[in-house]
């Protein structure tokens, strides 16, 4: 894509709502990626941060944060995000293995796996996220003369919309199998919204396909408003996330998917935190209690 992409200033771009919230994980990828002992490399992080007006004083290395690490946001928050990266992006590369050659990023944001990870050579990304966000990344990575390293196909259309007709236009084959991802998504979108989104991945899915997702488990998210992650995310860059998720119930979509016969496992960050020797631990008061992220696979016969 080439030319100008017109100033997003409303929700559908990435300089407010939860567009908005992509730039702060594009933000905290940059932060990772400059550390020495860093969970996850994302050299065009940096890059999305300082396009986007809304955020071009946004620090992209610990060290421009006056107080570091001690900082929740920049500090304990940001390697929340790093080390989600690594996670997830350990679980794509093993879900993948020897006969998956599609990928699903749902609400794929300025994600950048196609570009950077070592993926099999004739496997194919597809990127489902609205227009406006899809253009501004376009537009960035044109101009650092990115190129991907598999076959990568932007699906512009929102979730709340015929994506799957946009999808299988796309190219992708509901009969091979695939490995889909929704990373900081599910809970952005009303319960039901969710559950159609689960039911429909297990629609257009076969045997020796994958999921991952990330899950929030609090009965009442608001008694955590005044905890430190979310007390810095609203006072130091004006996003109040608490406002952006969606407090009604939540379904059971782990358990959903093991009625459908998926092998589903849910853990929290910490286990990770913990095997990799770097990352948040439970703190009092803490916004990323509820935290889960899930790994589901559809068995083959």
């Amino acid at each position: 894509m080439s030319g100008t992409v017109p100033q997003q200033t409303d929700t559908e771009g990435v300089d407010g709502g939860v567009g908005l919230t992509a730039l702060l994980v594009a933000a905290a990828r940059a932060i990772e990626t400059h550390r020495h002992d860093s969970l996850a490399q994302d050299v065009y992080a940096e890059h999305f941060v300082r396009a986007a007006p809304a955020c071009t004083r946004w620090p992209v290395r610990i060290e421009q944060v006056p107080d570091g690490d001690d900082n929740p946001l920049w500090g304990r928050f940001a390697r929340y995000f790093g080390l989600r990266t690594r996670v997830l992006d350990d679980f794509l590369l093993q879900s993948v293995g020897t006969n998956v050659r599609q990928v699903v990023l749902l609400g794929a944001g300025l994600d950048t796996r196609a570009f950077r990870l070592d993926w099999p050579s004739d496997l194919v990304v597809f990127e489902i996220d609205r227009a406006a966000v899809l253009a501004f990344k376009q537009q960035v990575l044109t101009s650092l003369s990115a190129a991907p390293k598999v076959k990568r196909i932007p699906v512009p259309v929102d979730l709340r919309e015929d994506w799957v007709t946009a999808l299988t236009n796309a190219g992708f084959d509901p009969a091979a199998p695939s490995v889909w991802l929704a990373e900081g998504l599910l809970f952005y979108l009303p319960g039901p919204a969710e559950t159609y989104l689960i039911d429909t991945v297990d629609r257009l899915t076969t045997a020796g396909s994958a999921l991952a997702f990330e899950a929030k488990l609090e009965e009442d998210l608001l008694a955590y408003r005044d905890s430190p992650v979310y007390t810095a995310t609203r006072e130091q860059i004006g996003i109040e996330l608490l406002h952006l998720f969606d407090t009604g119930p939540r379904p059971d979509s782990a358990g959903d998917l093991t009625a459908k016969g998926w092998s589903t496992s849910m853990h929290t960050p910490f286990e990770f935190t913990r095997r990799h020797g770097r990352g948040p631990l439970p703190e009092p008061n803490d916004a990323l209690e509820g935290n889960r992220w899930v790994f589901a696979h559809k068995p083959r016969p």
